[in-house]
This record gives C-alpha cells, sequence and structure tokens, in this order.
C-alpha cells in the first residue's frame, strides 16, 4: 500500500489535511513514506477498534495453525462414515463423491488424491419422520445448520436450512423429505459411529 504513497506530499499535490485526533499532525510529514499505514494505525484501529484482544488473537493463530491437522482428522473420519453409511440397512443413498457409483467420483479421484470432502448428505429410508427420529436420538452429533466445525454435525436440510423452498426446487437441488446432512467433526471415529449406530437402532 505504501509504494501508492497516497498522503505525500509534493509540488503541485494536495497538502493532506491534520487528523481529527492529532491536529497539529500531517502523517506526511511525521511519518514520510509509511504515512498511510501509520494514519490507520493512530486514527482508524483506534477510532474503531479494529483489532482484537491478545488472547483472541491467539486463538485465531492456533486454529490456524492446527488447521491442516483438524481438516485431515476430518476427512479420515469423513470416509470412514461414507462406508458405514454405505452398507447399513436403513440408508438408501450415500451422497459423497468418494463412491464409484457418484457422477463425480473421477473428479473427486483427479481432484482429492489423498481424500476429501467432510460435508454430505444421506437418504435415509423411512421418509421425514425416519430423519427426524434418527436425528433426535443422536448425542455425539449436534442439530446445528452450520458447518465444517471441529465437532460433527447434522442436519434434515427440508425442514430446516431450505424450508422455504417449494417441493420442486428441492428436488432440483437433490433435496428430499430423507435427506441428511452430515458434517463429520474430528471427534474418535469410534464414537461417532457408536452414534449414528444409536440413531439408527431407534428406527427399529
Amino acid at each position: 500500500m505504501e509504494k501508492n504513497k497516497p498522503e505525500r506530499k509534493s509540488a503541485g499535490e494536495r497538502k493532506p489535511a491534520p487528523a481529527e485526533c492529532e491536529p497539529r499532525a500531517v502523517f506526511a510529514d511525521v511519518a514520510g513514506p509509511t504515512a498511510f499505514v501509520t494514519r490507520i494505525r493512530a486514527v482508524i484501529l483506534r477510532d474503531t477498534g479494529a483489532t482484537i484482544s491478545p488472547f483472541n488473537a491467539f486463538l485465531l493463530l492456533q486454529g490456524l495453525e492446527t488447521l491442516s491437522l483438524r481438516v485431515e482428522r476430518q476427512v479420515e473420519n469423513a470416509l470412514k462414515v461414507v462406508d458405514f453409511l454405505a452398507h447399513d440397512p436403513h440408508v438408501a443413498k450415500v451422497n459423497h463423491p468418494s463412491l464409484d457409483n457418484h457422477p463425480d467420483h473421477e473428479l473427486y479421484r483427479r481432484y482429492f488424491p489423498h481424500g476429501g470432502i467432510s460435508i454430505f448428505t444421506f437418504e435415509i429410508k423411512g421418509g421425514p419422520e425416519a430423519a427426524r427420529t434418527f436425528i433426535d436420538h443422536l448425542k455425539v452429533f449436534s442439530l446445528l445448520a452450520n458447518v465444517a466445525d471441529v465437532k460433527s454435525l447434522v442436519i434434515h436440510p427440508a425442514s430446516t436450512t431450505h424450508s422455504q423452498m417449494t417441493e420442486e426446487e428441492l428436488l432440483s437441488s437433490g433435496i428430499t423429505p430423507s435427506t441428511i446432512r452430515l458434517s463429520i467433526g474430528a471427534e474418535h471415529i469410534d464414537d461417532i459411529l457408536e452414534d449414528l449406530k444409536t440413531g439408527f437402532a431407534a428406527l427399529d
């Protein structure tokens, strides 16, 4: 940003007005080539609070630095969940490109050679009532609309996130009354699969 020197002074250029917070200071005089970023720090940063506390900065940095590890664990868990669901008699269909019968399987193999995608849907047998019963009996999975959390999430799109869409719009989006969306987290895979088994057991 400083290369553009928006507050520089030279012959023929408008002299920058003093800052309201420092009526005697002209940043081009005080800071020279770093006038712009200095004004951001001295005026905007101070007035709007455009910064976070040291502790929140630490949490954000810690999250960014461990992101790859969490995603690796989430993907590893997701692929095991996909395999589990694909062989469960309560499931009519699993929508994940890692499966051979998915229309985007070849693209998945090309762009995700080490595996990927921890957010996907599946169709449960029994319609919306079965979906509701299944979700209500889950303990590890949280019923939330957001995705890609470090914890596992579940939701019934047709009655929540996409409830304002018509039946035709839902179908065109690949959503049916039996669709359940999962966002697989970083919990131990045994806990995740056991929770899914508990949900399916409630249907028997």
